[in-house]
């Protein structure tokens, strides 16, 4: 598994780098992470006929509304993904593996794609396959502006409200997190970094 750290970095430019790497993984089989945060955003995904209150930007992933913002882990995977559903489990894996080591009861929605704690979501997913590599990934709120957050409900649903790690008890910084995640991401798929 080969790392990328971008840091803070504006929602478009990072999905321009994205394309690069996709690119790069397509050439050289292997899988690419992408560790990031963007600047105040509302994305939509591609099948998305919402209208919404605040200004997004339209991207190509799946899923609806998601709101990024500094404070949030997002991960994006240029991954070799031949078998998409296989690839997805996976995901879901790790993340499941890592709310269990931080004791949060978060569980996966497969009708609603995130994983929330009761009725709060603190992670979205969204992805897109092309030529056999992932693209696009999971945003995990970890110590958020909540105020921002809740300008639109998580992927336009009814009684769902966002929440993060911070709000759910967990001290756990950002750089301890990627670490975490990056041990159940290589138990997951069987990789090594």
């Amino acid at each position: 598994m080969i790392l990328h750290h971008w840091g803070l970095i504006e929602y478009e430019e990072a999905r321009k780098q994205m394309d690069e790497v996709h690119a790069l993984a397509c050439q050289d089989g292997k899988n690419h992470l992408i560790f990031c945060q963007h600047p105040d955003i509302f994305t939509v995904g591609y099948d998305d006929q919402g209208s919404w209150p605040v200004p997004t930007v339209h991207t190509d992933r799946g899923g609806s509304i998601t709101c990024h913002s500094p404070g949030q882990l997002v991960a994006y995977f240029c991954f070799q993904a031949s078998n998409p559903a296989l690839f997805y489990r996976r995901v879901i894996r790790a993340y499941e593996a890592l709310f269990e080591q931080l004791n949060l009861p978060a569980h996966y929605d497969r009708q609603n794609p995130g994983f929330y704690i009761e009725n709060r979501k603190i992670a979205s997913l969204g992805f897109r396959y092309r030529n056999g590599v992932s693209l696009h990934g999971v945003a995990l709120n970890v110590d958020i502006n909540l105020v921002f957050h809740s300008q639109v409900n998580p992927c336009g649903l009814e009684g769902i409200i966002p929440t993060s790690l911070k709000a759910e008890g967990s001290g756990i910084g950002i750089e301890q997190l990627e670490q975490s995640l990056i041990r159940h991401l290589c138990e997951a798929f069987d990789e090594a970094l």
